[in-house]
């Protein structure tokens, strides 16, 4: 997530904003800030976390939280400098830092939305901890969950209903800690929200403990045991009613819970029950067990969209099918599920088990994730519906700017790591041309990489290896350029031999091309150079046509004459 999904008048709106900056010659350009919360600085390379425990206390009234996080970290090398920094966005203060409990550091200096502590000297492989106290107006969401904050909205009853989004955004924006996707808290996570008594709060996880207080609060206290993302950790807070029940999975029980407002439990569990139950079977036939057993999996209602929250997915479609309704695909395909309920929960698979170290690497949350969708449809509906599907998405690329952003300053690249990434993955799997290798691929992916951060380079590694390809040009020309491959086919007079060559490409471009029409199949290797190969039937020089070929991979294709 990223932003997990694009409306399309948002969409509209960035494509038209990067064409105006291209036109006048504007790049972004980075700050000071940018590489303080995209990079690893010498303030956070020495200490890996381990451990949240965070307790904050919302004012639905006047629009401010205070809280603490103890941050349990490990000294990981042998000397390091006696300052960590500490992410907290701006307006939100800190108010104290305690070391290990009982030593209040004095030593804070803030530079904009980080703050650097001066700490004690400690022994490698140590586990100490941070205990930060904080309060203030945290930035409320404008759009959630595209421009997200802390959100302070109404259920249709007048009632209060908070939580957050801020995945892009960071998890900054509300809590103290170390705001880089990279380092994730490797023993899990709690989060203990106090609120009034009427109210409920659902978070991530299990549910610890429901204390009463005094001044008719109560307090709710979340947990998970595996790592999880920063902007992952996220309170639900308003008049929750669940539905619990149980999914008989690969990893065995899975207790499934699904939280609506008090008046949408019917329409929680007529229309999410049963998208969840074909989610889950699809899914893990595709990529392998749910990624989080131990921790159960939550879906549950919010005012925004949607988003990954692991555990506890943020749902906002509205209890309908497609995408609020319509389809993205432009097919009829995408009405036939619930989008939210697929693509959010794909996503724990990719981007919650599976993270890119630095955001400029989010293809690897939302490629595979947008291609679940056509794996799901596959699943249900057949593998002509899901090529339909996927050729369908291809009219919501923008191809404005590279897939992969620019290391080290927080930046995600183009949202093109959506529609164009899923293509991408096609075009590799037929190349494959082998679907039960391709499943085993996205196995072998999952179980490799499960609960870990990881690089594009290693994801790449991976499928180069596993597949016996080198896909290496393949992914430079999808994740680094804008340019879409050109195929050029020409005939001999005697129609007996094909010749083909890739232009508008990167050097070495050579992607390999397998074409079937159920009866027959063609293979070559094109480069940038020409060849040429014998064309065996009619059957065969039917589907060398440039409608047939594009209808299988994202490129451009058209019949050229001989030089």
């Amino acid at each position: 997530m990223k932003k997990t999904f694009i409306l399309l008048i948002a969409v509209a709106f960035c494509v038209s904003q990067c064409k105006a900056q291209l036109l006048s010659g504007k790049k972004r350009t980075f700050t000071h800030a940018d590489t303080l919360r995209g990079s690893v600085g010498p303030d956070r390379i020495w200490w890996d976390v381990q451990r949240y425990d965070i307790t904050f206390q919302p004012n639905y009234a006047t629009k401010t939280i205070e809280g603490n996080n103890k941050i349990t970290y490990k000294v990981v090398t042998q000397n390091h400098p006696n300052i960590m920094q500490i992410d907290l966005q701006e307006p939100m203060q800190i108010d104290s830092i305690y070391f290990n409990g009982t030593q209040k550091l004095t030593g804070i200096q803030r530079d904009n939305n980080a703050f650097f502590v001066s700490v004690p000297q400690q022994k490698i492989n140590s586990n100490n901890t941070l205990t930060i106290y904080y309060h203030g107006t945290p930035r409320e969401a404008v759009h959630a969950p595209w421009d997200g904050g802390f959100i302070w909205t109404k259920d249709s009853l007048g009632r209060p209903w908070m939580t957050v989004a801020c995945q892009g955004l960071g998890a900054s924006v509300w809590y103290p800690c170390k705001d880089y996707q990279g380092d994730e808290p490797d023993l899990g996570a709690s989060l203990t929200t106090l609120v009034a008594d009427t109210l409920t709060v659902v978070s991530n996880g299990r549910l610890v403990a429901r204390k009463k207080l005094p001044h008719h609060l109560a307090s709710y206290k979340w947990a998970v045991k595996n790592p999880i993302n920063n902007y992952d950790i996220i309170p639900y807070i308003g008049k929750y009613k669940s539905i619990d029940t149980t999914y008989n999975g690969l990893k065995g029980k899975l207790s499934v819970t699904l939280w609506a407002l008090d008046y949408d439990l019917k329409r929680m569990r007529s229309h999410c029950e049963p998208e969840i139950f074909k989610m889950l079977k699809a899914l893990e036939y595709w990529y392998g067990p749910y990624p989080f057993y131990e921790d159960g999996y939550q879906l549950v209602e919010a005012s925004h969209l949607g988003m990954e929250h692991q555990s506890a997915i943020a749902y906002g479609n509205h209890f309908k099918n497609g995408y609020l309704g319509r389809d993205l695909s432009h097919t009829g395909i995408g009405l036939k599920f619930d989008f939210i309920v697929v693509h959010e929960s794909g996503h724990e698979w990719f981007g919650n088990s599976i993270t890119s170290k630095d955001i400029a690497d989010m293809w690897i949350h939302e490629s595979f994730t947008n291609y679940c969708e056509s794996l799901f449809v596959e699943y249900y509906w057949g593998k002509k519906e899901a090529q339909d599907y996927v050729y369908g998405i291809r009219q919501n690329i923008a191809n404005d700017k590279p897939i992969i952003g620019q290391y080290g300053v927080n930046d995600e690249g183009s949202e093109d790591m959506y529609y164009k990434g899923a293509n991408m993955i096609n075009n590799i799997r037929h190349a494959i041309n082998n679907d039960k290798a391709f499943r085993g691929l996205l196995h072998g992916i999952c179980k490799t990489f499960y609960h870990q951060t990881v690089t594009s380079k290693q994801i790449e590694d991976y499928i180069n290896h596993f597949t016996g390809i080198d896909f290496s040009r393949v992914f430079q020309q999808y994740l680094t350029t804008t340019q879409i491959p050109v195929l050029e086919l020409y005939f001999s007079e005697d129609n007996q031999t094909i010749h083909y060559r890739y232009t508008n490409c990167v050097a070495g471009f050579n992607m390999p091309i397998i074409l079937h029409d159920g009866n027959n199949e063609f293979k070559c290797n094109p480069s940038t150079q020409w060849q040429s190969k014998i064309v065996k039937t009619a059957s065969i020089a039917n589907m060398l046509n440039p409608i047939f070929i594009e209808g299988q991979y994202y490129l451009s294709c058209k019949m050229v004459h001989e030089n």
